[in-house]
């Protein structure tokens, strides 16, 4: 029996802000270096009409476009995921090689300013998983 692999693939969570923005710009860099897929995904509520995931794919594909240049030569893949940030990310994340995602100051523990997200993918997601916090990778 041969078993294939799947793609590979670096996940990045990705809201606008620009913690995430510069998670955006590291997951690219982890994505080229590991010749894997970049796969860039913004959780929306799972409340909301039929249009809001459409036009939240058309919004993550411009503000994408503006944030990484063509020349990055980078394969990439953009998603929309309805639910909890943290859960979803997770969940996406299950195969893929390292999860990128941004965060405020203190949010590694959790609700302070910035959510749960951060905590719950270090506690849940079964790669690894890079912080990228005010601005810095961390």
């Amino acid at each position: 029996m041969h078993i294939i692999p799947g793609p590979r693939y670096v996940l990045v969570g990705f809201d606008g802000s620009p913690n995430s923005a510069v998670a955006l710009r590291r997951a690219a860099e982890e994505a080229r270096r590991r010749h894997a897929r970049l796969d860039v995904v913004r959780v929306i509520p799972r409340d909301g009409g039929p249009l809001r995931g459409p036009k939240a794919w058309l919004r993550l594909r411009e503000e994408v476009a503006r944030l990484l240049p063509r020349a990055q030569h980078v394969s990439t893949r953009l998603r929309i995921a309805r639910g909890e940030p943290g859960a979803q990310l997770s969940r996406l994340a299950d195969r893929a090689e390292v999860l990128v995602v941004g965060s405020r100051l203190n949010s590694r523990h959790g609700a302070l300013f910035g959510g749960d997200t951060v905590p719950t993918v270090l506690s849940n997601a079964r790669c690894g998983v890079i912080v990228c916090e005010d601005g810095t990778d961390s």
